[in-house]
């Protein structure tokens, strides 16, 4: 046996070990996937950088097909006004004015809370209702509602009405003064209205007979106020 010869081999492969584990501690094993150095961090992100700005598709191009929020807003803003008011006219315009300044406006609620209030006022006045339409109208309304409430009253009159409904209801003119907005509505409606007197007789009106009634109804409600409802502050009937 030559034991020079295999104590050779046994140091040189020695020293091949200890040399391959020297590197391997230095460089570390590379997979592809785990993070760089903590300390390398800052170089990193500069050669990102630098790839970024070279990368249209990563900076500067927006995203089609995906305008922002604000863009978004404006355009369905500009389309529901559109479905009540012709593009380019005054009321179109003046519309958008009151959008502006009171960003939860709606047309479409607006006229649908309308309408409800108008089938409620309409009611309440025929029932002689002081409670419901103090809530529903501006203070100057509501004194001329109950001043022809009390001359009913005076002469012991009844009014019997049947609200059929509201056939169509359109806006027709908007104001921003200040910070008050106003809005008015006209009104197409079907009522059944009868008065009759103290004897119970029919003075006015036809208890068999559907009425179509057109009325433009002015409403307002502060753009600066936390309560969203509007008071009806001006009314005018259509013969």
């Amino acid at each position: 046996m030559d034991i020079f010869g295999d104590m050779t081999t046994l140091v040189t492969l020695a020293i091949a070990v200890f040399i391959f584990w020297r590197l391997r501690s230095v460089l570390g094993k590379r997979t592809g996937h785990q993070p760089p150095p903590m300390d390398h961090r800052g170089r990193r992100e500069d050669r990102q950088a630098g790839a970024a700005a070279n990368d249209d598709n990563i900076v500067t191009l927006p995203r089609r097909g995906r305008p922002a929020d604000d863009t978004v807003k404006t355009a369905e803003a500009d389309s529901a006004i559109d479905a009540v008011a012709k593009p380019g006219t005054k009321l179109n315009r003046q519309l958008k004015d009151i959008m502006a300044a009171d960003p939860a406006f709606s047309p479409e609620a607006f006229l649908d809370g309308a309408k409800m209030a108008y089938e409620m006022i309409v009611t309440a006045f025929a029932d002689g209702d002081r409670k419901t339409l103090k809530n529903l109208l501006s203070r100057e309304v509501y004194d001329g509602f109950s001043g022809a409430i009390s001359d009913r009253e005076s002469r012991s009159e009844q009014v019997r009405s049947t609200f059929v409904g509201v056939e169509s209801a359109k806006i027709t003119g908007a104001e921003l003064s200040g910070h008050d907005e106003h809005i008015t509505v006209r009104f197409v409606s079907q009522i059944i209205s009868a008065t009759y007197d103290k004897d119970d007789k029919l003075v006015d009106g036809d208890p068999d007979q559907v009425a179509e009634v057109t009325d433009l109804w002015t409403f307002a409600r502060d753009t600066r106020s936390s309560d969203p409802n509007w008071k009806l502050v001006a009314t005018e009937s259509e013969s």
